[in-house]
This record gives structure tokens, sequence and C-alpha cells, in this order.
């Protein structure tokens, strides 16, 4: 129960799905954690739900203003910084041809922009802790790209590149910071129910029986992200950066049942 014990983490999108599970998970392990979202009322319970000590603060990642009280306020509440989960995001569908510039804007802003700012806005601050772990949450469309997912698709794969990129830069710092992203597929979360029942009519809870429709879908757990999040944020990793870290059971490499 100790393997990021005292170890003090901000997560992004905090409030549901993949950030949630991310939270309980080290919480379970000993981190101290700073949990943000724009969804005050659920973000409060998730800090509420932490067997460590957890604090939520109000926050919109997109926003470069709200980085500097960010940084403060986890500063200033328990001392240092030595992991930053940037989780915040969204999916909105929309191809090539029916993606909206005002879309295309939004969803680079909140799932991009975001981690640009985590980045840069905690890098320093671990410096002085003499290190961490930084984790950026991308997706596998990041790899293989989704025709109804234009934007969310070119975010996510923005977000690979710039983690190659800082992962570089920090081990020429030598400043003891590594920076990976994880590559989920389809995990069972709000958003995936959401995409389910608008691109495909499936509502898993209406299904005969849910859970075997799940495993047939090749939809993981949130546990299976938080697991790696885990790890990633744990000093057993501490020779793995600049990786690339996809769950999802072999989707992306085709049909491995033959």
């Amino acid at each position: 129960m100790d393997r990021v014990k005292n170890k003090v983490a901000i997560i992004t999108g905090a409030s549901s799905g993949l950030g949630k599970a991310d939270a309980l998970r080290l919480s379970e392990e000993g981190a101290k954690l700073v949990l943000t979202d724009i969804k005050v009322d659920e973000g409060k319970l998730v800090a509420q739900e932490c067997i460590n000590q957890a604090i939520f603060v109000e926050q919109d990642a997109s926003k470069e203003s709200s980085w500097p009280d960010l940084i403060k306020t986890t500063i200033d509440e328990f001392g240092r910084l030595d992991v930053l989960v940037n989780n915040a995001g969204i999916a909105k569908i929309g191809n090539i041809e029916t993606t909206s510039t005002d879309q295309w804007s939004e969803i680079l802003k909140i799932n991009l922009d975001s981690v640009f700012f985590g980045c840069r806005s905690a890098i320093p601050e671990m410096s002085k802790s003499g290190g961490g772990s930084i984790i950026n949450m991308s997706s596998t469309t990041a790899l293989i790209g989704l025709s109804p997912y234009l934007a969310y698709s070119a975010a996510k794969g923005g977000i690979r590149s710039m983690t190659k990129s800082i992962a570089t830069h920090c081990h020429e710092q030598k400043n003891n910071i590594r920076c990976n992203s994880i590559h989920p597929g389809s995990i069972l979360t709000p958003m995936v129910h959401k995409a389910l029942e608008t691109l495909a009519g499936i509502k898993l809870e209406e299904q005969e029986d849910p859970k075997a429709t799940q495993k047939m879908m090749g939809i993981g757990e949130p546990l299976d992200v938080a697991n790696m999040v885990l790890f990633l944020a744990s000093d057993e990793s501490k020779h793995i950066n600049g990786a690339e870290l996809v769950i999802d059971n072999g989707a992306t490499i085709g049909d491995i049942s033959r």
C-alpha cells in the first residue's frame, strides 16, 4: 500500500472516468493528491473518496492562467510536486468534412494545450523536488487515427509527439524528470458509453449480459489504465522515459485471435 507513499500528484480531469480511477488508485498506494476539473461537485466527491490526503481545485486546464495558482496551491498544501497526470480532455464526433473550425479549436485547446501548459508549469517545481514523473493521457487514436474523431485524433497525436520532445529535453537537462504517454483503446468511461450509443446504437446497460458484450467488444476497465498510471508514477518505472504505453489488449496490432 505504499508504492507512491508521500508522493504529491496533480491529476487534471479527475471528476470521472480515467481521472477518477487514477485518483483512487494512487490514493490507495499512499499518494497525496491535488485533483482538478471544471465539474466542481463531482470533483469534490472524488477527493472525499480518496483514502489518503486529497484536495480538489476548480480548474480549466486549457487556460494558461489557471496553472500558476494551481502549482502554488500544490506547493503551499504539500510542499512539493512529484507527479503530474495530464488527463483532462473531451471527444466530439466530426470527420474531416464535418468538423467545424470552432470544434477543431475547442478540442485541441482542451486536449492538447492543457498538456503543454501542465508540463511547462510542472517541470520547474519537479526539478526543485529532485525529479518526478509526467504522465500524459493520449489514446490509440494517436497511433491509428479514427475517421469520426478527426480533431481528437490530431490532439492525441500531438500529445504523443510532445511527450517525446519533453522526455528528450528532461534527459538533456539531467533533471530526473520522466515524461511518458499512455494510449488507452476503448475503456468503459462515460466518453466511451456516449460513443457506443451515438456511433453504434449500443447501450451496454440494456444488453442481456453487459459484461459479456463489453468483453466481446474489447472494452477495458478504467482500473486497467489506473494501474499503468500507478506504475509510471512510482519509482518502479525509473528507467522508462519517452515511452508510449498502449492499453488496448492488442487492438491496434490487428486480429490477434488467429
